[in-house]
């Protein structure tokens, strides 16, 4: 479909979110015309620079994270961007916005929020008050939306105001991964696992997302949000939900964002027991990743007091018919022995052997989503070894997305983008999605502040602390990593 003419305001257009992702998926979708010719996109920042300087920030910061770039190309999207200097929290200096800004009834007007979350509100207010807001405007928010259930509300209901829930586009770049995509169309567009896709068949569902790297730059934030706010709280439950929803009747925003929410209701709720149960809270101390030394948490800037959680694993259950006992286990940190996206679907092992070898040694058939570092599909089964014995071993059945479909990959980003730009909402979050993941998050933040407890320490470099291995060993389960064989 093509795209309409449309004008994209990127607030915190200066910002490092802007630089190393926005721009570059934005030059992406122009370098495979996409992009109609007299698209244009307005960055605002509080920097008093010219539009030269602008595009000096752009070379240095946005380019390096742009692979292949084409230089005519890359001068022809440059030629889109303007820059303009404004306080966004004060509407009299938007006036150069609203000379830079394009009249005309079919342009499509995208303000973007790359900002800290507590500005939303007060931007989209000073939107309207300059008269920028139409019937063909929309909004981006980004995460966090909100630190707590009272804040996510009150985002909702003052962003309500100015712009209908149409309009409003609250974005997980992790519902723009193909594998995430390819989840979908592997459930609902594929007969095979859907009469296996229940408590009957399948074991446990995990879902992970490690990172290697550690809290860098951003330790002011991530001090005050910490991992179960800054992942487990939208990415890891809305993965969560695309894997437990029941069949939509069609692909349409409503249609999916309804099961979804009917997901994150049907989540059992915590209470003090089952807290202290399901629940690890960590954080990294000094380690070695990749075989080179690194800090602890509180030696890279945090206070030396800090309890802020940089790693978080939880058991989830599901209140519905088909996932009744069926233990979801969500689990995400910094400073992992690796990075790691990916969900594990493990299916009950056989009930009896026919062969000479105990039912231990046969693992358990698994489907893996990998989200990152490279997307595919891997389904793991049992086969006959080659020769005269009928000795089995487990193999492994590869989609790799990249080398079965032979066309670039859209990063999630761009293909988010895209979305906003259609108009096409599927992929974005509702408000009472947002709400409904909120309540059932909060009771952790509660229990945590309430107690004071203290998180676990892990060696930079490991995959978490022990207490974790404890948490899916009760249910006499293991992570994937530790249940693989050894080769």
């Amino acid at each position: 479909m093509a795209l309409a003419d449309f004008d994209f305001v990127l607030f915190g257009g200066s910002g490092d979110l802007s630089m190393r992702k926005l721009l570059p998926a934005l030059y992406a979708r122009d370098k495979h015309e996409h992009l109609p010719d007299n698209a244009r996109i307005i960055c605002i920042g509080r920097h008093h620079w010219s539009k030269q300087e602008f595009l000096t920030a752009v070379d240095q910061n946005a380019k390096p994270h742009v692979t292949n770039v084409d230089d005519a190309i890359w001068q022809r999207f440059c030629g889109r961007i303007q820059y303009i200097s404004l306080d966004a929290t004060n509407p009299a200096t938007y006036r150069p916005l609203i000379d830079a800004l394009r009249a005309g009834s079919e342009l499509v007007r995208v303000f973007y929020l790359a900002t800290p979350p507590d500005l939303f509100a007060r931007i989209c207010h000073n939107l309207a008050e300059v008269e920028l807001v139409n019937a063909n405007s929309r909004v981006v928010l980004e995460k966090p939306l909100g630190r707590d259930l009272a804040s996510a509300k009150q985002i909702n209901a003052e962003v309500g105001t100015v712009f209908t829930e149409s309009q409003i586009y609250r974005i997980d770049h992790y519902l723009g991964k193909e594998a995430v995509q390819n989840l979908l169309a592997l459930r609902f567009g594929n007969v095979l696992f859907e009469p296996l896709w229940r408590r009957e068949w399948i074991s446990d569902v995990q879902i992970t997302i490690a990172e290697e790297l550690g809290v860098g730059n951003r330790i002011e934030y991530y001090d005050n949000s910490g991992a179960l706010r800054d992942m487990l709280q939208n990415h890891l439950l809305q993965l969560l939900c695309i894997v437990a929803m029941e069949p939509p009747t069609d692909i349409t925003p409503d249609a999916v964002r309804d099961e979804k929410l009917k997901v994150l209701h049907a989540l059992k709720r915590f209470d003090a027991v089952t807290l202290a149960q399901n629940v690890v809270r960590g954080q990294y101390r000094a380690g070695h990743v990749d075989g080179n030394a690194v800090p602890g948490y509180r030696q890279e800037g945090a206070p030396s007091d800090s309890r802020t959680e940089t790693f978080v694993a939880v058991k989830a259950e599901i209140d519905t018919w088909r996932w009744a006992g069926v233990p979801f286990f969500l689990r995400t940190g910094k400073r992992m022995a690796d990075q790691l996206a990916e969900i594990v679907v493990r299916f009950k092992s056989i009930p009896h052997s026919i062969f000479a070898q105990p039912t231990s040694s046969f693992l358990p058939n698994c489907l893996v989503i990998r989200l990152q570092p490279d997307e595919g599909l891997q389904l793991n089964l049992m086969a006959k070894t080659p020769g005269d014995r009928m000795r089995l071993k487990p193999v492994e059945l590869e989609l790799d997305f990249r080398e079965q479909f032979k066309i670039p990959r859209m990063e999630a980003y761009e293909r988010l983008l895209l979305d906003v730009l259609r108009g096409q909402l599927t992929l974005f979050m509702r408000s009472d999605e947002l709400e409904a993941a909120w309540e059932w998050v909060e009771p952790i933040l509660n229990y945590w502040e309430q107690e004071q407890t203290e998180p676990v320490s892990y060696a930079a470099g490991s995959w978490g602390p022990a207490a974790a291995s404890a948490l899916i060993g009760r249910d006499g389960l293991q992570w994937r990593e530790e249940a693989l064989p050894e080769l």
